[in-house]
């Protein structure tokens, strides 16, 4: 019986150690990797460019603009908003795009547990509390808005991962 609890636990300490921890570069290249997957995504949606970019919506407010992000943290909360609005759109593409970012979320937390990063709940999702009656008035404008905000975030995490270095 001690014999079988031995073999066991050093069968465990063999895995333990040749077993290698994840390095952080390789996490961040993945999240790079499916950040530009996903602005990929939204520019093969053919009706993104039929409404300007210029145009001003009204009651679309809680749709996050373009900041600069202070932490990963911050990048998470962001996208937590953005999957919640996209989880509420019916399209195909929203419903692709929303499993994208919650697959990129989970690299963020994973980048975060690498460098020691406490990951704040995501706050954001309070304001969306009127969104079903937002989206009856202006489905097709809540859905440009979204990606096109969306995407223009992408672009500012992937040019604000190389500088986040701490939490």
């Amino acid at each position: 019986m001690h014999c079988v609890t031995l073999f066991r636990f050093l069968w465990l300490c063999h895995h333990l150690y040749y077993s290698q921890a994840v390095p952080i570069r390789k996490v961040q290249d993945d999240t790079k990797t499916l950040t530009k997957t996903i602005i990929t995504r939204i520019n093969d949606i053919s009706h993104m460019y039929s409404i300007s970019a210029k145009q001003r919506v009204t009651g679309l407010d809680f749709i996050p603009g373009l900041h600069p992000f202070q932490s990963l943290s911050d990048m998470d909360q962001t996208l937590a908003i953005y999957q919640q609005i996209l989880s509420s759109l019916s399209s195909r593409n929203m419903v692709q795009i929303s499993n994208d970012l919650e697959n990129l979320r989970d690299l963020l937390h994973l980048l975060g547990s690498l460098k020691s990063c406490p990951f704040e709940e995501a706050d954001g999702l309070s304001a969306l509390g009127n969104l079903e009656g937002v989206m009856e008035a202006s489905l097709y404008s809540t859905e440009v808005v979204t990606l096109t905000r969306l995407q223009k975030s992408l672009y500012n995490m992937l040019q604000q991962l190389d500088l986040i270095h701490g939490c």
